[in-house]
């Protein structure tokens, strides 16, 4: 069984990795791969009923990110309709190429520090397009948007889920976790930035006024509220969930319904036209349904890895054989860019106890960071990158070739700078 269900993974991940080779959307394979993997594990399970009771158990998790997805989704397509991003794009007046490139990084990464880095990737990606016209370069902007992101969750509690997975078991604390992983996660993010620098030459084009379309008629007033109304309701999400200790989607359908009342009551006098154009259920139709599918089917294949032990024999084994905590730390980073870091912390919290390993040991804070910045070395690696690439349709050999091995120097970067600050300081 475990041999079945891991071979059809790897399977899956690489029809997912060669869909522009073999001309297959990568969500029909994701989907496709979830459901196999599951028939694999239930096929070689004695007890059937338990099996529906542990998918139904995963589903119910793998609904909240979508629900959490689609919501985000929504809001940032809100704000669109209205042209509140032409907003902050006016304030970005910086055309250098190589300036702006660092504006756009440093904004993520602390963006991604009060958000978190799904809904900063969708947000910044969204102002990208504002800003960045020609593909390649959005391409290239975008990749550094998705190490920026999960760079930034690293270091704070709520910026990324496996961060706050951590938070919540007790193995770190706020002013610990930030104290300690906030400077080699800006080392994560320098590195690539300095490298990417060189790539870019010259400037954009200076901006024009947009010829005047039935969006233009919205008034400032309009666009600067669904704006602030849009981006407030994100950055209640977390203080939501501290409030309430309720699942972050629900914080986010909070957020949707407040802003679906908003523009009703905007719009209610308005030609019905106009009115449908700047409706949530406008909203909703544009939002990229495939990319929420393409979520469903890769967390389902990991959730199947996870409930099947194949995850926790991986860590079991890199424990074992390696030996050393910090080859063993970066190791579980390394891997996180090809399967899911959640499960992966899961297991970990598991293995090593608070007992061994009390709150803010070396141990937690490394792996806050591994975890959290080693999705970045592959597009399917991490939320954001999954996010990334659904929007913009960035291809896994595309990011490969030309942002991998950038989010890998930095990911090494950040992590000797964590072993030798703990070196000087401890």
């Amino acid at each position: 069984m475990i041999t079945l269900i891991s071979v059809i993974f790897v399977l899956g991940y690489t029809a997912i990795a060669l869909e522009h080779k073999i001309n297959i959307d990568k969500t029909a394979s994701a989907l496709l791969t979830g459901v196999f993997c599951w028939l694999a594990y239930i096929l070689y399970m004695p007890e059937k009923e338990f099996v529906n009771e542990t998918l139904l158990e995963h589903l119910g998790d793998v609904s909240g990110i979508l629900f959490f997805l689609l919501g985000a989704m929504t809001i940032i397509e809100l704000i669109d309709a209205h042209d509140g991003f032409e907003i902050v794009n006016k304030l970005i007046t910086q055309t250098n190429k190589k300036k702006l490139v660092w504006i756009i990084g440093f904004i993520t990464f602390f963006i991604s520090a009060l958000l978190d880095n799904l809904t900063t990737t969708i947000v910044m990606i969204a102002i990208l397009r504002k800003l960045v016209h020609r593909k390649e370069e959005r391409l290239l902007f975008a990749g550094i948007i998705v190490i920026a992101a999960n760079a930034g969750g690293a270091w704070s509690p709520i910026g990324d889920v496996t961060t706050t997975m951590l938070w919540i078991g007790g193995q770190i604390s706020t002013l610990k976790i930030i104290l300690t992983v906030f400077l080699p996660s800006i080392v994560s993010l320098i590195i690539p930035l300095i490298i990417i620098s060189f790539q870019l030459k010259g400037n954009f084009p200076p901006k024009i006024d947009d010829v005047k379309s039935a969006k233009n008629l919205i008034s400032q007033r309009q666009q600067l509220l669904v704006l602030i109304s849009g981006l407030g309701a994100l950055l209640f999400v977390p203080v939501f969930k501290t409030i309430t200790h309720l699942p972050p989607f629900m914080g986010m359908l909070l957020g949707v319904s407040f802003l679906w009342i908003l523009t009703e009551l905007l719009h209610g006098k308005e030609v019905h036209t106009m009115k449908k154009h700047l409706s949530i259920g406008s909203a909703l139709q544009r939002i990229d349904t495939p990319s929420i599918l393409f979520f469903l089917g890769i967390l389902m294949a990991v959730a199947a890895l996870q409930t099947s032990g194949i995850l926790v024999s991986l860590a079991e084994t890199l424990t074992n054989t390696i030996g050393n905590i910090n080859a063993i730390v970066m190791t579980f980073g390394l891997a996180s860019s090809v399967v899911d870091n959640v499960p992966l912390v899961a297991a970990s919290q598991g293995m090593y106890s608070l007992a061994q390993y009390p709150m803010d040991d070396y141990l937690w804070q490394f792996l806050a960071y591994c975890a959290g910045t080693g999705g970045s070395i592959l597009i399917i690696g991490s939320a954001a990158g999954v996010a990334a690439m659904g929007m913009e349709k960035i291809d896994f050999f595309w990011y490969i070739k030309n942002i991998s091995w950038l989010a890998l120097l930095g990911y090494f970067a950040g992590a000797f700078f964590y072993i030798i600050q703990n070196m000087i300081f401890l």
